[in-house]
């Protein structure tokens, strides 16, 4: 797996095997859980190769529904079974969804380290 996008009208899904790194762009508003499949199944794909760390970058990230905030937060709840896997969450203060949502993550996995710029 080199590098991957997930391209939709509104928004990109790029995945940087080099920094295994995930970048969200846009304004992600799918219609639930059969339309985020294809963003979960390569976090999911990458969290099986056991990196040490993970690396999701939503700062481009303008906005997520409450269904990808569902489908990051069950990805994130996965990860606690992975303890040998860092994940870092990148996120923007300039994003207002983001503060809140982003740090309730941390309460489904603790060692997740969340980077507010």
């Amino acid at each position: 797996m080199s590098a991957q996008e997930i391209k939709g009208e509104d928004y990109v899904v790029r995945y940087d095997e080099d920094s295994v790194s995930v970048i969200f762009k846009g304004e992600l508003a799918l219609g639930g859980p059969k339309e985020y499949a294809p963003i979960n199944e390569l976090l999911s794909e990458i969290a099986d190769g056991s990196p040490e760390e993970i690396t999701i970058d939503l700062k481009g990230l303008a906005f997520l529904n409450s269904s990808g905030i569902s489908m990051l937060s069950k990805f994130v709840l996965g990860l606690r079974k992975k303890k040998e896997i860092q994940l870092v969450i990148l996120g923007s203060n300039d994003m207002p969804w983001q503060g809140k949502s982003l740090k309730n993550l941390q309460k489904f996995l603790p060692s997740l380290r969340l980077d507010m710029e």
